[in-house]
This record gives structure tokens, sequence and C-alpha cells, in this order.
């Protein structure tokens, strides 16, 4: 008996901590954090960083002073992590996380990564640690940004840039995978077997970065036999007008249109005749 109100008693007092627990008061970050990630390539980059407001204040040449380091964000410095090795405004990266730092000036912008991540702020910032050092040309905004925000914009498998927006500045940082090789030997590979499965993702790498065009043509005129559709018709059509062939681009342009209205698929009936229109400009 004893041991058995020892142990309500045991379960009435952690169930009483956890409740506490649960209940402890909170406060919320003035600045609240972000992570942002992005399929690039064969990777992914990661971004997780906090986001001040402008709160009516000066921020560039403000509380930010032009020339001085900056964390990119605000709390901890900003950490940008590559799972594959980039290129950014033609300088090569290897995998791996950096700190995002970062000096403001009116004309121009020093970006750096530093391989000492989980800074705090940049109060131990050492520019012994850079890893990379390159500028960058701001652009100013007629549109106000309350928040500050990282984001990427005009994302392929092949590039992207890199935004940083706040107030009325915004700054872009281009990028390039680099592993063109690496995905090249992968459709290779993937090729020598059962083909009907990676016919579209290799044609449309191929076709999209303008590598061996009669590669990708043979590829597209292999798949409309073992999956017959305007797809492919328009992976054709479309490869037929990159060689410069209009007659043969239009032919395969208007198969695919007869396949697409027979299916009632309006998208690739537009798409086929876009090709069409591009073929006769």
């Amino acid at each position: 008996m004893r041991k058995l109100s020892l142990c309500l008693i045991a379960i009435v007092l952690s169930t009483a901590t956890l409740k506490t627990h649960a209940q402890t008061p909170r406060i919320p970050e003035a600045s609240s954090t972000q992570t942002i990630i992005q399929d690039f390539g064969l990777g992914k980059i990661t971004i997780t960083y906090s986001r001040p407001n402008v709160k009516g204040r000066v921020i560039f040449g403000g509380i930010n002073p032009w020339g001085q380091v900056w964390r990119t964000g605000a709390n901890a410095a900003t950490t940008i992590n590559f799972s594959e090795n980039v290129i950014m405004e033609g300088h090569k990266v290897a995998a791996g996380t950096y700190s995002l730092f970062t000096i403001p000036e009116k004309d121009e912008w020093t970006i750096i990564l530093n391989k000492v991540v989980k800074q705090w702020g940049a109060y131990s910032y050492k520019d012994s640690a850079d890893y990379l050092r390159f500028k960058v040309k701001p652009i100013n905004l007629a549109e106000k940004r309350e928040s500050f925000t990282i984001q990427f914009a005009n994302a392929t498998t092949q590039s992207n840039d890199l935004h940083l927006v706040w107030d009325h500045t915004e700054v872009a940082i281009h990028m390039q995978t680099d592993d063109d090789a690496q995905i090249t030997a992968n459709i290779d590979e993937l090729m020598k077997g059962n083909r009907k499965p990676y016919y579209f993702n290799a044609i449309q790498y191929y076709y999209e970065n303008n590598k061996d065009m009669n590669k990708a043509l043979g590829w597209a005129l292999e798949a409309e036999k073992v999956d017959p559709g305007p797809w492919y018709k328009l992976w054709e059509a479309r490869i037929h007008l990159r060689m410069g062939d209009k007659a043969a681009a239009i032919a395969a342009a208007e198969d695919g249109i007869k396949m697409a209205k027979a299916a009632n698929d309006d998208e690739y009936v537009r798409l086929n005749e876009a090709v069409i229109t591009q073929a006769g400009n």
C-alpha cells in the first residue's frame, strides 16, 4: 500500500510539473526566424535567418552604418548551407555551411561567406575566417519592404538568384550549380536500362541546358513509340526548332495538336501551337 501511495504521489507531482512547464509564459522574438529551402541541381540550399522590421527607422546608412559588417538579418548571424558544390557570382563554393555576412555601401555591397557558424550577430566576426568575399551592386526599390526578406528567384535546375531585400534596397546574388558533369553522367547511366521512366526529365534537361540536341531528339523519337502523346511531340517540335529545322518543327507540333485535341488536353494544344507561332517568326 505504501509503495502504491508513493507511486501515486510521484505521478501527481510529475503531472503538476508538466502542467507548470506548459504554462510558462512566452515572449515572441522581435525579429521572427525563417528557414527557406530551395532545390538546386542535385542538392538543396538552406538558409536560416531572422527578419528585423524597418519600424520607421533609417536602415542602411542608419542602424546599419555604411562600410560595417552586418549579420544580414537580426539575432544570430544568418547561415547558408549548400548540400552540393555551387558557383556564386562566378566563384566556386564547396558544399558546407557558412555564415552569411554583408558590408552595405551606397553603391556596392560586399558579400561574405564565413567559415564560423553559430555566431551571435557580427560581434565575434573575424575576416581571417572568411571563405569568400565578392562585390555586387545594390538596386533601389520604389516600393518599401518592411520586413527584411531573403528569397530565391528565377530558379532553374542550373541557376537561381538569391535576393536580399529590405526597406528600399535589393541585392541580387547569382548562383549556378556545379554538378552538370554529374547530372549528365547520371542521365547516361539511367538511360542504359529501362528508359521509359527517364525520357521526359532527360530530354528536358538536355533541352533547357542546350546540350546535345541530336541525342535529345533521338530520345524524343524513342519515347513517342513507347508512350505516344502530345508531350513528346512537343519536345520533338521544340528540338527541331532549336536545331533550325522549322518545317520538321511545325509538322511535329501539328501532330501534337491533333493528339492533344483527341485527349481534350487544352494545355498541350496551346504549347504545340506556340511552337508553330515561333517557327513562323
